[in-house]
């Protein structure tokens, strides 16, 4: 059972690590555009202080944290030519302080926005009695 926690928490430590790489990764005019974009929305996702499913709601919150964010983060390091990654990664591990993304907040404040107009619009009564 120990190893077990031990094996998360280095796994847990290793997604940090990639997605601040993935995140000077998406600055870098060396990596391709697709990869840049790519890497963008998933560091910028990772790292905003705000989930697209809040994790107070019982498993679904969570799914983004221990699903969506990996899958993404495996799926960008693809994209990464392996030099370059490495290298991201080596900054990364430099870095003093983790990058935050305001950007990220900001797309999943306006998915949200938009969820509930168009909830409200769906379900406003358009005729009154």
């Amino acid at each position: 059972m120990k190893a077990w926690l031990e094996a998360a928490k280095r796994w847990a430590r290793d997604i940090k690590l990639d997605v601040v790489a993935l995140w000077l990764a998406a600055r870098d005019p060396r990596v391709p555009w697709f990869a840049k974009f790519v890497a963008g929305i998933v560091a910028a996702y990772a790292l905003s202080p705000i989930d697209l499913i809040p994790d107070f709601i019982p498993v679904l919150g969570y799914i983004d944290d221990l699903i969506i964010v990996p899958l993404g983060v495996v799926l960008a390091i693809r994209l990464v030519p392996p030099s370059l990654m490495a290298e991201f990664r080596a900054r990364a591990a430099a870095l003093e302080e983790q990058p935050q993304s305001r950007m990220g907040m900001f797309i999943v404040v306006a998915l949200w926005l938009a969820l509930a107009a168009l909830l409200i619009w769906a379900f406003w009564p358009t005729h009154a009695k």
